[in-house]
């Protein structure tokens, strides 16, 4: 496994394009009492570059988040009576992804059995890369073998916790006592069962978060105690989408999103101070961080 170090730089803007030039990401996201999630999420991908993006949410909660977010697009989508995205919506979510250049999926999403079972039939079905986060990961958490049917490439970004669930072992401490070989391993064997060109890249978030491709590990070295906060997991699947729907690689998209996250978190800490940060503070600091 190589350790990669030098990360890559930035593409500068060139004066002749204009917002379809930066990427269009889909964020599927949300539920009752999870909309900070969605908001977070596509907050956090506008704010790192893309031209357009768009928030699929259940019906009821789409004039919520029309109040919440401003320059993101949304799309009522079909719901369940839970309020929470339907089976009924897998014509139009699919339609929608064409429309887009990678799809966020999972933020606040839910449990509910019938939007589980949506997630999976979407991971299975969507033919655009993706990143699956928070309750994208919990529905593949018993149905992993489904990540080998996906039409693209996907970036999974779980917490200790999740990943636990992920790999079957018992709990986030074991997780953490091997970080980097449980990330490697998981990434391998998910690697055997894909045709040569799809990809499977894990982001393992924490102290020095870890992004695995097959072959190559990158460890990063920006963050701090003060982002072990509620949402600002959801704001790292945001930065990374956006990246990936601006054209970069996977790999190279996850880290520099995982950089970046970070560094606006140090600087959000150096600004608040870790005890009071909060995960809005790190969409704040994003530009900050992308300046320097």
């Amino acid at each position: 496994m190589l350790r990669v170090k030098k990360l890559p730089k930035f593409n500068p803007r060139k004066s002749n394009t204009h917002k379809g030039s930066y990427g269009r990401v889909l964020v599927l996201a949300g539920s009752p009492g999870m909309t900070g999630a969605a908001y977070l999420c596509s907050k956090a991908a506008l704010r790192s570059g893309s031209g357009i993006v768009t928030l699929g949410v259940p019906e009821s909660l789409n004039p919520v988040m029309e109040v919440k977010l401003t320059c993101v697009m949304t799309r009522p989508l079909p719901e369940t009576k839970a309020s929470t995205l339907s089976n009924k919506g897998r014509k139009e979510i699919i339609k929608l992804c064409e429309s887009h250049d990678v799809v966020a999926l999972g933020p606040g999403l839910s449990q509910q059995p019938e939007t589980r079972e949506l997630i999976l039939w979407l991971i299975k079905n969507i033919d655009r890369n993706m990143v699956i986060d928070a309750d994208g990961l919990n529905a593949l958490s018993d149905n992993v073998k489904i990540l080998h049917k996906i039409k693209k490439h996907a970036v999974l970004t779980p917490h200790p916790g999740e990943m636990s669930r992920l790999t079957g072992l018992s709990s986030a401490k074991d997780v953490q006592k091997e970080r980097l070989n449980t990330t490697t391993k998981f990434v391998q064997s998910i690697r055997k069962k894909l045709s040569d060109e799809k990809r499977v890249i894990l982001v393992l978030k924490g102290d020095k978060t870890i992004v695995a491709d097959s072959g190559k590990v990158y460890i990063n070295r920006t963050g701090n105690p003060g982002m072990a906060t509620a949402g600002a997991g959801d704001v790292l699947t945001g930065i990374i989408a956006s990246l990936i729907g601006q054209g970069y690689d996977l790999f190279d998209a996850s880290r520099l999103g995982v950089y970046i996250h970070g560094l606006a978190g140090d600087i959000a800490a150096n600004k608040k101070g870790e005890l009071s940060m909060i995960a809005s503070d790190i969409i704040e600091y994003l530009p900050d961080a992308f300046i320097k």
